[in-house]
């Protein structure tokens, strides 16, 4: 047994992989590809018995000149080497031909990572600072968004994500395409400003910015698709209203958060201020709710951090682990040590234990 366990933990250094599966397992990383050979053991026990009982012996050996009775000596004593060498070897190449396999297992953890659209209002009023009253909405925005990349793009469980960048106010623009590049993400998100030409481009087109995402989106081969789109304001531009973008990302079956960042909302470039109780987020609600998606409110910038870290909750696919096993034959070593052992034996048996027989 110890000779067994010795063979088996000897380094595997030299050895060959194996292309065989383990059929029988042993202990540890150690099995058996082709453990029926075992049974060779206690028919090779069982023919050695039969060929030392007297009628079996004679039938066994070939014959040899009788010899002397003589005073026991150390060969006399050990005259039973031979046979346990035999049946050594015998049991050595049973094991061979069983093949004892050594693994080395690999495990790995994969998930399919979100393809995550990130739609952000920069019209006008996001310069307004009732998030924090130290920056604006769209500098409270530009920390909380950056932060949610880099955490989805270099996610610790390994479902780091692809992720685009979208802006709009009165028209909508792609600033970055799907990138798993947390630098050009961050890089693109830090340079985000508020519309310059206010006559031009202001305006809070939600329904363009969607349809925009969803067009980008549908390019896209992930499993699961998401849209975050945030705004601080009303719809106030009807080239494609809301619904309609929310009934095109249903039926792409994407998935859309909405976010109100405000605690205000303002009408038109006069930034007449609104009491927020008659806010009208029933659009934004209706978003999420035909696509599957949740709307959120937050206040103040603590509240948009808490949406953030709520939606990459959400949005957490699930974990698949894979098993890789890599087997080294460790039949040769077994193999060599029982062909010796036989050859021993026979050299045993052919000299002076043939003497004592």
């Amino acid at each position: 047994m110890k000779l067994f366990l010795a063979l088996l933990q000897a380094p595997v250094d030299d050895a060959q992989k194996s292309a065989a599966e383990e059929t029988f397992k042993l202990f540890g990383a150690y099995s058996l590809a082709d453990p029926w050979f075992l049974i060779m053991i206690p028919l090779a026990l069982a023919a050695i018995v039969y060929g030392r009982m007297r009628f079996g012996r004679a039938k066994a050996r070939v014959g040899s000149l009788a010899t002397t009775a003589a005073r026991r000596s150390l060969v006399q004593n050990l005259v039973w080497l031979p046979l346990v060498l035999q049946f050594a070897a015998l049991t050595l190449v049973a094991i061979a031909l069983a093949r004892p396999l050594r693994g080395s297992v690999e495990t790995r953890s994969e998930s399919e990572g979100v393809d995550i659209a990130l739609a952000i209002d920069i019209s006008s009023s996001m310069e307004y600072n009732d998030l924090d009253p130290k920056k604006t909405r769209l500098q409270v925005v530009k920390e909380v968004v950056r932060a949610f990349a880099v955490r989805r793009m270099t996610d610790r469980e390994g479902a780091a994500d692809n992720i685009a960048l979208l802006t709009f106010a009165h028209y909508p623009k792609l600033v970055c395409p799907f990138t798993l590049d947390v630098d050009a993400m961050t890089g693109f998100i830090d340079s985000l400003e508020i519309v310059k030409n206010r006559q031009a481009e202001d305006g809070t087109a939600i329904g363009v910015g969607l349809a925009k995402a969803v067009a980008v989106l549908k390019g896209t081969e992930a499993k699961s698709k998401v849209v975050v789109l945030l705004t601080d304001g009303e719809n106030n531009v009807y080239t494609i209203r809301p619904e309609d973008a929310a009934d095109l990302a249903a039926k792409e079956k994407i998935k859309v958060y909405t976010v109100f960042a405000g605690r205000f909302a303002f009408n038109g470039s006069i930034f007449t201020q609104r009491a927020e109780e008659v806010i009208d987020t029933s659009e934004l609600e209706a978003i999420a709710r035909l696509t599957g998606g949740r709307f959120f409110r937050a206040k103040d910038a603590r509240e948009l951090e808490n949406v953030y870290a709520e939606i990459e909750n959400l949005e957490r696919t699930k974990r698949e682990t894979r098993r890789f096993t890599e087997t080294f034959d460790l039949y040769p070593r077994f193999l060599l040590i029982g062909l010796i052992c036989y050859v021993l034996s026979w050299i045993l048996s052919s000299t002076w234990a043939r003497r004592l027989v």
